[in-house]
């Protein structure tokens, strides 16, 4: 069966971008990093040296963006054509991100293009608010959670392999505001849908976070194959 929609949301660092990416290769669905297209809206934003703080100018500038996701042993996130992978990932770029996501313009103009590349399902959604508001009938709904030090620890790593100075301190204070940020704004807030499933990330690695998707996934197919004979 190929066609379920699963939306997996949660908070920063709770591994969901990792599990989605590798649960998608294991079922040979399209990965939607929903995270990353704000985060080249915001990448945009540096680059045309617009305030991040200036709504109507962010507004009016994701309306004149070209953003594609691209699969390709992974996703390729391409902004006007340009590849632009890497480029979100900078600590700039993460810092504006929840400020910029916040805005409804450019909510509306994400959500639109999320909905058009899962309409037909084979997809894994990742974010903050799928499951409440991009697909609030996805055939699984999952919110990931960890330990915010734990979280901390993770992003230190991620950075430090980058080449990357970082200050667990600096990290740490960072995720609890962005978790703040998120869970408070007054548009699509984070915050679980009232049937999804909730996975703590704390102490299982990445394969483990894999095996239980793939879990839940086997059980609502053989569900749905039940229903249809």
């Amino acid at each position: 069966m190929k066609n379920l929609i699963i939306a997996i949301d949660g908070t920063a660092g709770s591994g969901k971008s990792t599990t989605a990416r590798l649960v998608a290769r294991r079922l040979q669905y399209l990965h939607i990093d929903t995270g990353a297209m704000y985060r080249a809206v915001a990448l945009a934003v540096l680059q045309n040296n617009i305030n991040p703080d200036d709504k109507d100018a962010v507004e009016k500038l994701v309306e004149r963006l070209k953003l594609r996701l691209r699969q390709n042993n992974g996703i390729e996130v391409l902004l006007n054509d340009e590849h632009v992978t890497d480029l979100i990932r900078r600590s700039d770029v993460t810092s504006i991100v929840s400020t910029i996501s916040s805005y409804e313009g450019v909510r509306a103009k994400m959500v639109e293009e999320q909905r058009a590349m899962g309409k037909n399902g084979s997809v894994v959604l990742e974010g903050r608010d799928i499951g409440t508001v991009v697909f609030p009938d996805a055939d699984i709904k999952l919110f990931f959670i960890a330990d915010v030090e734990e979280r901390a620890r993770r992003r230190c790593r991620e950075l430090l392999d980058k080449g990357e100075r970082v200050d667990f301190e600096t990290i740490l204070s960072d995720i609890k505001s962005r978790d703040y940020f998120d869970s408070t704004r007054a548009i699509s807030p984070l915050k679980k849908a009232h049937d999804a499933i909730t996975i703590d990330t704390s102490n299982i690695s990445i394969d483990e976070q894999v095996e239980k998707v793939l879990s839940i996934v086997a059980k609502r197919q053989n569900v749905k194959s039940s229903v249809k004979e």
